[in-house]
């Protein structure tokens, strides 16, 4: 379980770590090799050194055994453990030469080892290197006895073929450390400063990685509740596979958004087509009874001869009837008129029409009108959006605001734009801005934009509206498109 929840780590900490494990684990073993190596290499340095020691002292002792100088064998024999100095520690422990009988003949510590002595019987180590030495041949030997802490070079003293005797050089395996010690110390530095340099880098990688899987995985988790924001570039910037999954989360994101702005519109453009077969099935229900009721109020004040109270009566149900059948009017939008080309007088006259309601609250109206010559689009209709969407902006602004408005071509497209200040329209308002009855903004039964979308619509064009908040005041603006080139 430990070890599970090890691999359960986040990204962050797993790959910086296992990194590091691996670092260490393969400095470890790379160490120990070259320690057991470096230790080796000692051995090898001792025994070279022991080998081409022993074969000088052994060529220096031939002729004085034969005549049998003891002492000055002694001398030769005593002569390398003078010369060691803590430079060069690495000397036996003992030196000493065997006869042909591997009796003693003299040793650099006779009392342990006296003349004459008979060498096999001093110990049970010293018998195994005597059996080992009666068995070697005219070559130099290294004799090592199992769980000894001597190593033995012996070495022949050979007077052409004859075997005077044998040079035995006896060295304590503990010498060997000193040595070890010092070549293992600065390998560990080396080890040490490759550890200082890789550990950091691999952290330093390892984050550099998993920081943008992290980020990544944030934004993927989101994705249920909602569209997160875009992955910076400036998080994982190359081109490997990681760049590339960046990359595609972000397209796939950005089509997302696409996708919902459009189911948006769909469902936006289905609801309100659904609420216009509905207003105009009422619509067309409600006509025919309203219309025999206002007949037969006309009819009843010609020739019932009503009195005062009468006449006052029938003079509000004409009102108020008039009023239904002017709301069920707007209900029933329809561009199949006949009616002339939208040319640049229209305009003249949408000025003319709305200053009145524009004097009244003090709001200048800037026009900038780029229509030089008619275009193929029904006056009527046209007129009535413009209008619409004007009135709407003088009563949105606040009094002596202003309202922009601007008439241009662009290729087949009559482009109409009206810009107010004022409040701005909070998300809520602009989902049901074009439905009827809304009153967002209206001081009337909330069908002039209504009106407008339907007319805009069934010309084949596009409305669309953006509000904002900046420094304090509201700017809201309605750009309408009405394609001519089919009509």
């Amino acid at each position: 379980m430990p070890l599970r929840s090890l691999f359960n780590l986040s990204f962050r900490y797993k790959i910086p770590l296992w990194g590091s494990v691996l670092i260490v684990t393969t400095a470890v073993i790379t160490s120990t090799a070259l320690f057991l190596h470096s230790y080796d290499d000692v051995k090898r340095d001792m025994l070279r050194n022991a080998t081409s020691q022993g074969q000088i002292l052994a060529k220096t002792l031939v002729p004085v055994l034969l005549q049998d100088h003891v002492w000055q064998a002694y001398e030769i024999i005593n002569a390398p453990l003078h010369g060691a100095t803590r430079e060069n520690a690495i000397q036996a422990d003992t030196l000493l030469v065997l006869d042909a009988q591997r009796q003693v003949y003299v040793s650099t510590r006779p009392r342990r080892l006296p003349m004459l002595a008979d060498f096999a019987r001093r110990s049970g180590e010293y018998a195994l290197v005597a059996a080992s030495i009666a068995k070697m041949g005219d070559e130099t030997s290294v004799i090592s006895p199992v769980a000894s802490d001597y190593l033995y070079v012996a070495t022949p003293i050979m007077d052409e073929q004859t075997r005077l005797g044998t040079l035995i050089q006896i060295y304590s395996k503990k010498i060997l450390w000193p040595r070890f010690i010092a070549s293992a110390g600065q390998l560990s530095w080396v080890v040490l400063l490759v550890l200082a340099v890789l550990l950091p880098i691999n952290w330093y990688w390892g984050q550099r990685t998993a920081m943008p899987l992290l980020r990544l995985t944030e934004r993927m988790e989101q994705l249920g509740h909602g569209l997160p924001d875009e992955l910076p570039a400036k998080i994982y910037d190359y081109e490997d596979e990681l760049g590339r999954l960046f990359q595609a989360y972000n397209r796939t994101l950005q089509q997302l958004r696409e996708k919902a702005l459009i189911e948006g519109e769909i469902i936006h453009s289905e609801r309100l087509v659904a609420i216009g077969r509905l207003a105009a099935g009422i619509a067309h229900e409600i006509n025919n009874p309203l219309l025999g009721m206002l007949t037969s109020i006309n009819t009843l004040r010609h020739h019932g001869a009503p009195d005062a109270r009468t006449s006052k009566t029938l003079t509000l149900l004409e009102r108020g009837l008039t009023q239904i059948t002017e709301t069920v009017a707007a209900l029933l939008v329809e561009a199949k008129v006949n009616s002339r080309d939208f040319a640049p007088q229209d305009i003249d006259d949408v000025q003319t029409l709305i200053a009145p309601q524009a004097n009244k609250r003090r709001v200048t109206v800037v026009w900038t009108a780029g229509l030089s010559e008619p275009v193929p689009l029904p006056s009527t209709l046209v007129r009535q959006v413009m209008i619409n969407l004007i009135l709407n902006a003088v009563q949105a602004s606040e009094e002596g605001g202003g309202v922009e408005a601007a008439v241009a071509l662009s290729g087949a497209v009559l482009l109409f734009e009206v810009v107010n200040g004022g409040r701005s329209l909070s998300d809520s308002q602009t989902e049901h801005l074009f439905e009827p009855f809304t009153n967002a903004g209206e001081n009337g039964r909330g069908l002039g934009l209504w009106v407008c979308y339907q007319i805009v619509k069934q010309l084949g064009g596009a409305i669309a509206v953006d509000s904002t908040m900046a420094a304090g005041a509201g700017r809201t603006r309605f750009e309408v498109t009405l394609p001519f080139a089919a009509r």
